[in-house]
């Protein structure tokens, strides 16, 4: 919103939605004036429409209505910002509608890339990542798309517990997972940064968007966040995307591509970081992100049996129902013993979204 407000000439926001923040909704609303909001939860559509009824908006209410209102004539382009597996229906209305998707849902490239990126070619439908990482890959490649990449180095922050041994992360706490050094987030992703799987989740994402293996695609901790990816070509060379640890820049870029907008975005000085560090990610005290290459090398179901038995395991260590350490041992079990599928279809990833829910709140 704050990119929009500052390029009013060129962007309107045409629909806004909420989960269940009612108040930022109308907050917005107001200000920006969109044709219609959606408010996921039902239990706050009365006070959503009572404060917008005079203001011509329009009001909906519930998670299906977030599928219709992507079809909306009105709309070139459709910013995924869901949180999870949410995102998954929204983004194939709005592609098979032949909207621009600017992402920011890597749930959903995550869960279905395959099918996402086969509907996206069929429709015609461009994918702009808005993920701060994949936004760098994706500046590190303009111009480059006729010159092989040998490998992409996606950075970390390394999140609060980077150094941390096992066994001092067997008491760590949610108040102390949830003090991000340097990113302002929710506190899912927040977690997930927490515990590297925020990472693992951006490998897989990397890898359906860019059309890497495996092989291809590394992880290191960069704890001063301002190298945000690392393109490597076949010659050698690297390229890599620098900025201060700004989500307004990677979302203004995907808005605006292939142009780029003056901003008046705070500026990065080299003097303010005198240096700049790198380290091998820990694969073994940060188990997720070994669990998120396993789901990636295996395909099909997989990556959404992670992910849904992740979302459980994050919403649990939350409310302080689980101990940080058992959430990757929760999700390696959901990814034992709910049915793999070779080759998934939109409903196989539904209801394997659901087992493995099931399943995962069983174990907690």
């Amino acid at each position: 919103m704050e990119v929009i407000r500052q390029h009013a000439a060129q962007f309107t926001a045409e629909v806004l939605t909420a989960n269940q923040n009612a108040d930022m909704l109308i907050e917005q609303a107001l200000e920006f004036k969109p044709d219609s909001v959606v408010i996921s939860d039902d239990k706050q559509y009365n006070k959503v429409r009572e404060a917008l009824d005079s203001h011509q908006i329009k009001v909906y209410a519930g998670t299906d209505v977030l599928s219709q209102v992507v079809e909306l004539d009105n709309i070139d382009m459709v910013l995924t910002a869901l949180v999870g597996f949410a995102g998954l229906k929204p983004t194939l209305k709005a592609i098979a509608s032949g909207k621009q998707i600017a992402l920011a849902n890597k749930e959903t490239m995550v869960v279905a890339g395959e099918l996402i990126t086969a509907a996206a070619k069929e429709q015609g439908v461009n994918i702009y990542p808005v993920d701060s990482e994949h936004s760098a890959i994706f500046q590190c490649l303009a111009g480059e798309y006729h010159n092989t990449v040998e490998k992409i180095y996606l950075t970390a922050s390394g999140g609060p517990f980077r150094g941390k041994t096992l066994e001092e992360l067997k008491t760590v706490t949610r108040n102390e997972a949830l003090k991000h050094p340097n990113w302002c987030m929710g506190a899912k992703i927040t977690i997930d940064s927490a515990s590297l799987m925020n990472k693992g989740l951006e490998v897989i994402e990397a890898h359906w968007l860019f059309g890497l293996k495996a092989e291809q695609i590394d992880v290191i901790v960069h704890p001063q966040s301002v190298i945000h990816s690392i393109v490597q070509f076949i010659d050698g060379s690297m390229k890599a995307q620098m900025g201060l640890p700004d989500m307004k820049l990677p979302i203004q870029y995907a808005l605006s591509y292939p142009q780029r907008l003056k901003s008046n975005f705070k500026r990065f000085s080299f003097l303010d970081y005198p240096q700049m560090t790198f380290e091998q990610a820990d694969r073994k005290i940060f188990r997720n992100l070994t669990l998120a290459y396993e789901a990636m090398e295996k395909g099909g179901n997989m990556p959404c049996i992670m992910n849904a038995a992740n979302e459980i395991v994050v919403a649990a260590f939350l409310e302080d129902r689980i101990a940080f350490l058992e959430m990757p041992a929760i999700i390696e079990q959901c990814m034992e013993k709910i049915h793999f599928i070779e080759k998934p279809g939109l409903n196989d990833y539904i209801n394997t979204d659901l087992e493995t829910r099931v399943f995962a709140k069983s174990v907690i």
